[in-house]
């Protein structure tokens, strides 16, 4: 499993309205996507705009192939990239350790 961790930059002032239309956008686009294995939704606290998303998916190219060159991709970034205060800082991690909580 490969973990992306995104973090998303929002105008402070569209910071609640943007959680929802993010996790709207997760339900009906994202997670219909090949290899999508679920994710988390962070919102900062300290930081209002700030945010981080979690997708775990079951390889790289599943994200980085299947998913954004799909035409789903499209359709997401179209649904969140208005939200946008700059572009998206994305990267992608390997497990090494998980525990439950």
């Amino acid at each position: 499993m490969i973990v992306e961790i995104a973090e998303l930059k929002i105008d402070p002032a569209k910071h609640e309205e943007f959680g929802d239309v993010l996790a709207q956008a997760v339900a009906t686009v994202l997670s219909k996507s090949g290899g999508y294995r679920g994710h988390s939704i962070f919102a900062c606290m300290e930081t209002p705009g700030r945010y981080v998303l979690q997708v775990n998916w079951e390889t790289l190219e599943d994200h980085t192939v299947g998913f954004r060159e799909s035409a789903a991709f499209a359709q997401w970034r179209a649904i969140i990239g208005p939200y946008f205060a700059q572009a998206p800082h994305v990267e992608h991690f390997v497990v090494r350790d998980a525990r439950a909580s």
